[in-house]
């Protein structure tokens, strides 16, 4: 991660469209999980600015652990009252075996270099107890790149069928996947593929700030999108790919 992107991040991720957006899908596809067993210790394995450990926390009860590799992030982290933050490698996790009820680990593979996700995902294994759940979420399809994703040093993306075969040969029983922020793609289209390219457009963060009523526009259709993954349904494509999984025992 650029460490420049996370002021962009802190200052967005409260009340911007996307991130309110992909909260609720996120909800929608964690309240199953939350209501089939007691969790004693979460881990959140590239927690950025530690907001959303501090939403998990208060909307599940669950005892975060938020570890990231950049210190930029934990700074604002500590801001948020966390018992214990950890500085750590997602690929060389810095935990005994067998350590959490579950890991997240949400938008943080697309970072690592191609082929590093495969040491990640043993090091998810090997820390979780066995049938202890994981969810992954990551952006999707390289036709999706763009100058935020050159901003934010994205190295890689996924496609269903790549992350899910990747969590598979490591061990994992894949529960649920699907595709996510699918109704917008024919915009995020558009900009990516003609207007930056059109406009030569320099490396930027994509987190500006719109309009009070643009950012609800933007909103409705993830919120769309989050009652019907809800519901137990998947989305065929999408910009980000969501996987839910268990350990083998």
């Amino acid at each position: 991660m650029n460490p420049a992107e996370f002021d962009n991040i802190a200052a967005a991720e409260r009340d911007m469209w996307w991130y309110r957006g992909m909260r609720d899908i996120l909800f929608g596809m964690l309240d199953p999980v939350a209501r089939a067993g007691q969790f004693g210790r979460v881990l959140d394995a590239g927690c950025g600015t530690g907001y959303l450990s501090q939403v998990l926390s208060e909307r599940y009860g669950w005892r975060m652990v938020p570890m990231d590799s950049d210190a930029a992030g934990l700074r604002y982290a500590g801001g948020f009252g966390a018992e214990r933050l950890v500085r750590g490698n997602v690929a060389a996790l810095p935990f005994a075996g067998a350590s959490f009820d579950a890991l997240l680990s949400i938008d943080v593979i697309s970072h690592l270099d191609r082929g590093v996700e495969h040491q990640t995902f043993a090091e998810f294994a090997r820390v979780l107890k066995p049938d202890g759940w994981l969810v992954v979420r990551s952006a999707a399809f390289d036709a999706l790149r763009s100058r935020h994703s050159e901003f934010i040093h994205e190295a890689q993306r996924f496609s269903r069928g790549r992350l899910v075969g990747a969590l598979k040969h490591a061990g994992f029983r894949v529960e649920r996947a699907t595709y996510a922020n699918s109704l917008l793609l024919p915009v995020a289209l558009f900009k990516f593929r003609v207007w930056e390219p059109l406009t030569r457009a320099e490396a930027a963060s994509g987190l500006q700030a719109v309009s009070r009523w643009m950012d609800r526009m933007l909103y409705l259709p993830l919120r769309m999108e989050a009652g019907w993954i809800g519901t137990g349904r998947s989305i065929p494509v999408g910009q980000s790919v969501i996987v839910i999984a268990r350990k083998g025992s």
